[in-house]
């Protein structure tokens, strides 16, 4: 998430759901990170729209380093709008901006207890 103060809320929001949490303003900051660090990663919950990198780049090189990790995407821009104009595929997991403190927390639990295919 590349604005601070959405990025900062959703930090407290699922650090009080009992997660931990590694947050970043952008892609390349990301996999910086990700590329010294040998903590283990269950999920990447980013937006899909920001400066320097989209989510969907950012996603497949995460993925390409931690291929286990799942992807949440999160966007102000329906996941109709996104997929029409091929940001991401149909049937991704997403998240529409604004959400609420529940809607955060029970997609992210949500997608944590899928099955992977």
């Amino acid at each position: 998430e590349d604005d601070d103060t959405v990025r900062a809320l959703a930090v407290r929001l699922l650090e009080r759901q009992g997660y931990r949490v590694f947050a970043f303003f952008d892609g390349p900051s990301t996999l910086e990170w990700l590329r010294r660090s040998t903590d283990h990663i269950d999920l990447l919950l980013t937006d899909v729209i920001m400066p320097s990198m989209n989510g969907k780049v950012l996603a497949e090189a995460v993925r390409a380093l931690r291929p286990e990790t799942r992807v949440l995407y999160a966007s102000g821009y329906t996941s109709n709008v996104i997929v029409h104009h091929g940001v991401l595929k149909a049937g991704v997991e997403f998240l529409a901006k604004p959400y609420t403190i529940s809607a955060l927390a029970a997609r992210v639990r949500e997608v944590l207890d899928s099955v992977v295919e």
